[in-house]
């Protein structure tokens, strides 16, 4: 390993260090982030979930690979947060004037994100066992949901970031996250896509979030997952790639 990777993942390790330590301070983040899923399961569970068949699988069951979605998209809004208010406390630009990895500070919010939004899925789950959700899935498939959430997360942390570097205000920075939150309710995630008019199933079926929602669904019910896993990974590669090379060039516009 050459000097300037080693330089770069040391620096990115003790910048992500910085911005864990600001989580832990203030855990209040990642109980938030949970909140609105949490209050969106409960509400479908115990009020609407009655009315919706999903056949053989209990609501709970059927509807929770949307409920994670929904925390992942709701957690990325704190990373472009954090990240522009950085920008605009002239942190990168000090970090410009010491001997430090350009692309470092970028990595560690997405890092920090990543932790982050692992600690509010964790909380996600274990109240979803809580309302009843069981699963005979077994360690390889947990850790294949994991993986697939982790790339999702990763994916639109990049999104994040893009929105973080590019926001005037605040409100901004975190506002383009509202729709990502939406996109789930017109997909697969809370009710059969067959029951859908005509335009919005063509939609609810041919977005991201269904082919997601379909494998980490048929992952913990133990069905074949199909074609549909690799619909899920082109959709999430393909954004990341796309969002990664646009906020790199974005973060060389603003900061260079």
């Amino acid at each position: 390993m050459n000097t300037t990777t080693t330089h770069f993942y040391g620096n990115t390790a003790v910048l992500t260090r910085r911005s864990l330590r600001h989580i832990l301070r203030s855990p209040d983040t990642i109980i938030t982030t949970a909140v609105m899923p949490v209050a969106i399961m409960v509400m479908f569970v115990y009020v609407l979930g009655g009315a919706i068949n999903t056949g053989p699988y209990e609501y709970i069951d059927y509807m929770l690979p949307g409920i994670l979605l929904i925390t992942v998209a709701s957690g990325i809004a704190y990373t472009a947060f954090r990240l522009f208010t950085d920008l605009q406390s002239g942190v990168f630009e000090r970090f410009q004037s010491m001997p430090i990895a350009r692309s470092s500070s970028l990595w560690a919010h997405v890092l920090t994100s990543l932790a982050a939004n692992l600690m509010s899925l964790a909380l996600v789950v274990g109240v979803a066992l809580l309302l009843g959700f069981r699963t005979g899935a077994g360690p390889g498939a947990w850790l294949a949901v994991a993986g697939m959430l982790l790339l999702f997360t990763l994916a639109l942390t990049w999104v994040a970031v893009v929105a973080g570097l590019s926001a005037k205000t605040v409100e901004g920075a975190s506002a383009f996250s509202y729709p990502l939150i939406f996109l789930p309710f017109i997909s697969s995630a809370f009710v059969p896509t067959d029951t859908m008019p005509g335009p919005v199933r063509w939609f609810a079926e041919n977005q991201p979030v269904t082919s997601i929602v379909n494998s980490i669904r048929a992952l913990f019910t133990q069905q074949s997952v199909g074609a549909d896993l690799w619909l899920a990974l082109a959709w999430c590669l393909g954004i990341m790639v796309v969002a990664y090379a646009l906020a790199i060039s974005t973060y060389k516009r603003r900061v260079s």
